[in-house]
Parts: C-alpha cells; structure tokens; sequence
C-alpha cells in the first residue's frame, strides 16, 4: 500500500506550520510528514509531544535527550526516525561517535555512567 501525499495547502491549517518548520530546519518538507499529515490530530498530538521533549527550556541535556530519542528509534526500526533523530544528535553532540556506537552503549567507552543509567531505563 502506497500513501499519496497531497499538495501542502490540502492540509489541515494547523499542520502548515510543522511543514514550515521542517523546509526550514532541513530544506524541505519531508514525506513522512505529510503522510503523518494525513491524520491531523495524530500528528498534531506527536509533534506536541516531541516539541515538549526538545523544548531549549527542558531540564534534561539535549545530548541526553537526542541519545534516548535516536535509541527508541532504533528499538522501533523506524528508519526514518532513526535518521532524523541521528541527525539531531550528532548537532548536539558535535560528532558522530555516540551515533555510531550507540547499539554497543552498555560497553562503549564513549557512553559515562549517566547515560548508560539513561538508556538501560
């Protein structure tokens, strides 16, 4: 089964701003957007939910955070989440590295004790 996606202005108004963002922040709009667009509120309701975790305000340590997202990706197998979320982490991080050895965290040197905590919850 295919998912067709539509042009940007058949989708629900408050959807817009999200396709906004993502032509900002990567210099388009992604497909797995707009075929998540297709149901508003579902997508509505995720990009809330993954504004509050990354919110510049948020007491945990964006590497911290961006590890945890790219890890329940890969726990997932969304490929795409897994990508974009590797992408976030490697900005925060300022290499590639955690990435890289992130399916090894429990004996990667690379991971302190904080994190591995982190991701072993």
């Amino acid at each position: 089964m295919r998912i067709e996606v539509k042009p940007d202005r058949e989708y629900a108004w408050f959807i817009r701003p999200f396709f906004w963002l993502q032509q900002r922040n990567y210099g388009q709009v992604l497909i797995p957007g707009k075929c998540w667009g297709r149901s508003p509120r579902l997508f509505a309701a995720v990009a809330t939910l993954y504004g509050v975790i990354n919110r510049k305000r948020s007491p945990i340590d964006p590497v911290l955070r961006s590890l945890v997202t790219v890890r329940v990706s890969q726990l997932n197998w969304c490929r795409f989440c897994v990508d974009i979320n590797a992408m976030t982490l490697i900005k925060r991080a300022g290499s590639s590295e955690k990435v890289e050895a992130l399916a090894q965290w429990r004996t990667s040197p690379l991971f302190d004790a904080r994190e591995k905590a982190v991701l072993d919850y």
